[in-house]
């Protein structure tokens, strides 16, 4: 999925709406936990617009359940410090709580890049170009929450990184200049956290960007998101083509480790999903796994749950301060028939229907995960 937009929901559906009174997670609690593979995640969400933190707690025992060993957070940095050198961690203690509660690794998706737009940033830093962001403040901000959250094993600094520089190759060296100096820096205070950037590897193919990547493959692992679709968003390729498109990232990643940040396939016949194509394809990506697990970092599906029709709007989203996010031209375009395509894609892209009702993909991919401990 293009980061400016998947990330804005995915950002959107962990803003919890809580009872008036403030519950607390017992992580003291012992639990039980069957054997996890740290390696496979799932982008666990609720299949409700706003959600109580008792209903949460279920559906993060659910997912983990299946034998997972990770799952993906979302933090925009004007979120998490709206104000210089002052941090709000309500809603992300509740998340990196479940987490820990539940025996997971996170990969933090921490962007300022966000695919065609920078940031989102806080209103004190204002709007600035790559060349004047400075190391200095996006080092303090990320130590501040791996001191906080020790279950965060990897990060993600920028995603659908393609689409950034699709047209400003220029800006290239820029960023590689940054993200190696923040990667210094953080490897400095937190030497077993890995970095890396993510890309869209359907966007890539569909558009030719294959050296873009190739020339940001820096960092520890480079990671990729995939949907099997089309630049109008309807799915085009069978299960055993997209498996084939999965084999393209080595050839990408210049010998380095990869990490599958999202990968997704919808049953929306609107976009020419099934259950039984996701299924199949669920079941082929565990082959790929399987096949290459040495060179992979972590392996992570999107999404557990499907969200309500219409709920799944891109055409603008605000995400704190004044910051919109607009569906652009990195790949979705703006058109009505494009996005109507994406929010179906979107809405049906979960291995558990908005009705709580498994579909065939979820207990395929409990079993595949069991296949892997």
């Amino acid at each position: 999925m293009d980061k400016k937009i998947l990330g804005v929901l995915v950002g959107i559906a962990v803003i919890i709406t809580l009872s008036a009174v403030v519950l607390s997670i017992p992580t003291s609690q012992t639990i039980t936990v069957q054997q996890t593979n740290e390696k496979i995640g799932l982008v666990i969400n609720s299949p409700k617009q706003a959600t109580t933190l008792q209903d949460l707690d279920k559906i993060y025992s659910t997912a983990s359940n299946t034998g997972i060993g990770r799952s993906n957070v979302y933090l925009f940095w004007n979120l998490i410090e709206p104000e210089r050198g002052e941090f709000d961690w309500k809603q992300s203690d509740v998340l990196m709580s479940l987490n820990k509660k539940n025996n997971l690794k996170v990969t933090l998706y921490f962007s300022i890049i966000n695919g065609e737009t920078l940031g989102p940033f806080p209103s004190w830093i204002g709007k600035p170009p790559l060349q004047s962001l400075g190391d200095d403040r996006v080092v303090s901000v990320l130590d501040e929450i791996l001191s906080r959250y020790d279950i965060v094993d990897t990060v993600i600094l920028a995603g659908d990184t393609e689409s950034q520089f699709r047209f400003y190759e220029q800006n290239i060296p820029v960023y590689q200049n940054l993200f190696n100096e923040i990667y210094d820096k953080i490897k400095e205070k937190h030497p077993d956290v890995k970095i890396g950037n993510s890309f869209a590897l359907h966007q890539v193919i569909n558009k030719n960007l294959q050296h873009i990547v190739t020339e940001l493959a820096i960092g520890d692992f480079v990671a990729f998101s995939y949907s099997p679709v089309d630049t109008l968003n309807d799915i085009v390729k069978t299960p055993s083509e997209a498996k084939k498109d999965l084999q393209q990232i080595f050839d990408l990643a210049d010998g380095k480790k990869i990490g599958i940040f999202e990968l997704s396939w919808s049953t929306s016949d609107f976009v020419g999903g099934s259950d039984s194509t996701q299924a199949e394809f669920v079941e082929k990506s565990f082959e790929f796994y399987t096949e290459n697990e040495s060179e992979l970092e972590f392996f992570t599906w999107y999404r557990q749950y499907d969200k309500p029709t219409g709920t799944c709007s891109f055409e603008e989203h605000e995400i704190g301060d004044d910051t919109t996010l607009s569906v652009g031209g990195s790949g979705f375009g703006t058109s009505e028939h494009v996005i109507e395509r994406l929010n179906n894609y979107i809405c049906n892209a979960g291995l558990i229907d908005a009705n709580n009702i498994p579909k065939q993909s979820w207990n395929v991919f409990k079993k595949q995960i069991q296949m892997t401990n």
